[in-house]
């Protein structure tokens, strides 16, 4: 080594103090050893001492002078020494003074341009530093080299944010000579048997690391969102650090399950290319997260939340097919799960049984199955899923066959339709839905009124009320018509469809002379014109054919026609579609921003120019907030009445008076009880006090005070308590029902 040492660059950024080491001088001989040394020498040649003596007569004179030189050399020795020390110490506290010195804008500005055009690790340590400080910035019991960092203004933290985020994979990916996008698990595995990964892997654990944290620490969605698209170019790196990649996992999960807006869309597409970049590493958590997540988030179904759910489904599916070979073996295991639940159901045949089976849980996984059956039914392996698939989701329909869970019975039916269209099988549908029509709630005349409108698809089980009304009624034979239509509409090019179609026509027409409804049986007589128009075309084709239904030219018949959906029940079938479309559509009060079109995602990661530009400038908008980390609370709420109209804090006090008038009613209610009980005894003292009216008035006024101590202590506080939090939790849902319709209308 020589003179020069290396530079330590300040948190500052211009200037740098090097550390300069002092030469230190050669040990010498001492005098007098060295004066021994050549008398010894005289006595032992003297012929060579003469010889020194003539030519070297300097190295022979010696003084007392030179032996106080000696001892000179020695203390000087010992003060370089303690000189060096002295420096060392004041450079270290030089380094610590100008790393409390605050961090700015152009100190990351030089750190950058020292980054990218000279690629000084030093200024890249100083930015991960920065990094460090701004992920972590309000955290309690931070450590030392934190506390050494001063307090950063927002425009500092927005600065350093952005920088990092947006630069940071291309340094890395420069400084490991990895390709500048994309890459795979094996280029990982490689580089981490390298020495440059020893020397500069703390990097990468540092840049991901501090990235979680303050994604933790993040409540603003579209911050989350942009945060995400960043660090997705640079999660082939989690690759090499397990513990970083499981915590991604779960923390992604968390947004797409909960998240508004955009973030589980993105927080999809993240966890999409964690499993394509890494495979195997990471795909079987993957499956089982995503999938516990999406059975957390569909307990309750109503018409606001159908199409998120929906959407949800749809990423499960699509993730599904990353790797179909694991994809079958989760599948495998969690419809023998179904099929176990159900199993108990049939043989305990208790209301707690049979309400594991009747539960939005129960039945948004078997639609979830349904989903990923149909999607890659082409798949060998799938496709073996769907058997087992279509007698769970029958023994469903079937569990408990009463007219208030019609809802749940058509939801089973339309999963069954699915399968049946997607792998060409036949399902006996129609025996289910025949069976509806023959049950005695739709064949009397409604007794409950006309009743509001019914959203089958939002509920499983309906009211004894609403069983009564004319709206059910209309809904559920509705329904049956739609659903018959389509078992039948897939069978209306099959040879066989003929025999097919007897049974049904036969038991159709029962229901039109049975019922006395006459919408209905308009309904009824419509549905069956147009199968026996199918009927008949399909019996005049197959007179003119001579192949047996054995032969396998029957499977061609009526091709053409079945790809053009030309026959009488196709035509009718998609009239029936529009109609049901545009009831649903009238059905629905209010729409989400995510739906089912969302789910549609490319096979290729887009890495556009364009597209990371637009990205950056919306992330340079989002980070222009005055937010930091540990600043704010996550549920940090405002006084909820400043954030209500005058007609919904109206709303919210007339619950309070309601809940106000309820414990007046049950307070008189345990002072007539008391008055009762108190009666009887007066009745049996009642010749002893005749002459006393005080003891009269006495046990009136112990009543009334007993009365009102027993509701206001003991009686009624958990139930003043359940109507208190009822009206709370209306006035957050007013609350948050306004926030939403305001971001809606400023995004628009």
């Amino acid at each position: 080594m020589g003179a020069k040492k290396d530079t330590e660059t300040k948190l500052d950024g211009e200037n740098s103090v090097r550390r300069r080491s002092r030469k230190k001088p050669m040990p010498e001989s001492g005098a007098r050893e060295h004066k021994e040394q050549l008398q010894k020498l005289s006595e032992k040649d003297p012929e060579f001492y003469e010889f020194l003596k003539e030519h070297d007569q300097e190295l022979l004179q010696f003084s007392d002078d030179d032996l106080d030189d000696d001892v000179g050399s020695d203390i000087e020795d010992e003060d370089l020494k303690l000189d060096e020390e002295a420096s060392e110490d004041e450079i270290q506290e030089k380094e610590l003074k100008s790393s409390k010195e605050v961090i700015t804008t152009s100190m990351v500005d030089l750190w950058c341009k020292s980054i990218q055009e000279n690629g000084s690790l030093s200024a890249l340590r100083s930015l991960m530093r920065a990094f460090r400080t701004a992920c972590h910035y309000g955290d309690d019991g931070g450590n030392e080299s934190m506390a050494k960092l001063s307090v950063m203004s927002s425009t500092v933290f927005n600065k350093i944010m952005l920088t990092v985020l947006t630069e940071m994979d291309g340094i890395l990916r420069k400084l490991f000579k990895l390709p500048a996008s994309g890459g795979k698990k094996e280029n990982i595995t490689d580089l981490m048997a390298t020495k440059h990964w020893n020397n500069y892997g703390h990097l990468v654990k540092s840049y991901l690391g501090n990235a979680l944290h303050v994604l933790n620490q993040m409540t603003d969605t579209e911050m989350i969102s942009f945060t995400l698209r960043r660090l997705k170019y640079s999660l082939l790196f989690l690759a090499a650090v397990p513990s970083l990649l499981r915590k991604y996992i779960k923390v992604v999960l968390h947004f797409w399950g909960t998240g508004g807006g955009a973030l589980p869309v993105v927080s999809y597409l993240f966890m999409r290319d964690l499993c394509i970049r890494i495979g195997s590493g990471c795909i079987d958590e993957c499956f089982k997260g995503i999938y516990k997540a999406y059975v957390l988030n569909c307990h309750f179904v109503n018409a606001v939340k159908l199409k998120h759910i929906r959407f949800l489904g749809n990423c499960v599916i699509e993730l599904l097919g990353v790797d179909l070979a694991i994809a079958y073996q989760h599948a495998f295991i969690y419809i023998r799960q179904l099929a176990m639940i159900l199993r108990d159901a049939l043989n305990a045949k208790t209301k707690e049984s049979f309400r594991k089976v009747y539960e939005w849980k129960f039945i948004n996984c078997l639609e979830l199955w349904t989903g990923a059956v149909c999607a890659y039914s082409s798949e060998s392996d799938f496709k073996q899923l769907a058997y087992p698939l279509t007698q769970i989701i029958s023994g469903v329909a079937r569990l408990v066959p009463t007219a208030r869970y019609f809802p749940l019975r058509l939801r089973c039916i339309r999963m069954l339709n699915q399968i049946a269209a997607s792998t060409h099988s036949f399902v006996p549908v129609s025996m289910l839905l025949l069976d509806m029509l023959e049950m005695k709630e739709l064949n009397r005349p409604p007794t409950g009124g006309v009743g509001k409108a019914v959203d089958l698809r939002s509920i499983l089980k309906v009211s004894k009320l609403t069983l009564k009304t004319r709206a059910f009624q209309e809904a559920c034979v509705i329904s049956v018509v739609e659903e018959l239509a389509e078992h039948l509409a897939q069978w209306s090019y099959s040879v066989a469809f003929m025999e097919l179609s007897f049974i049904p026509l036969v038991r159709l027409r029962s229901f039109c002379k049975l019922t006395k409804v006459e919408r209905f049986r308009k309904e009824m007589r419509q549905l069956i014109r147009q199968i026996e128009a199918s009927a008949n075309h399909v019996n005049e084709k197959r007179m003119s054919i001579s192949f047996l239904p054995n032969d396998p030219a029957a499977a061609s018949f009526l091709e053409d026609e079945k790809k053009s959906a030309s026959s009488a029940l196709s035509k009718y079938v998609l009239t029936l579609r529009q109609r049901a479309e545009q009831k649903n559509n009238s059905l629905m009060e209010s729409s989400v921003l995510v739906g089912e079109e969302s789910s549609k995602f490319g096979n290729e990661i887009s890495e556009s120019d364009e597209e990371d530009a637009r990205n950056n400038e919306k992330g340079a908008a989002v980070f222009s907030s005055s937010w930091l980390p540990g600043n704010e609370s996550k549920y940090d709420y405002p006084f909820i009445f400043f954030s209500l109209s005058v007609n919904q804090v109206a709303h919210c006090f007339s619950i309070l008076l309601l809940h106000a008038l309820t414990l007046v009613q049950v307070s008189l209610l345990y002072f007539c009880l008391s008055a009762a009980s108190l009666s009887g005894q007066n009745n049996r003292k009642k010749q002893k006090e005749r002459g006393k009216n005080s003891r009269k008035r006495k046990p009136l006024m112990t009543m009334l005070w007993r009365t009102w101590y027993l509701v206001l202590t003991k009686k009624c506080p958990q139930v003043t308590a359940l109507l208190l939090g009822k009206m709370m939790m209306q006035i957050i849902y007013l609350q948050k029902e306004n926030t939403s319709r305001r971001s809606t209308e400023q995004k628009g």
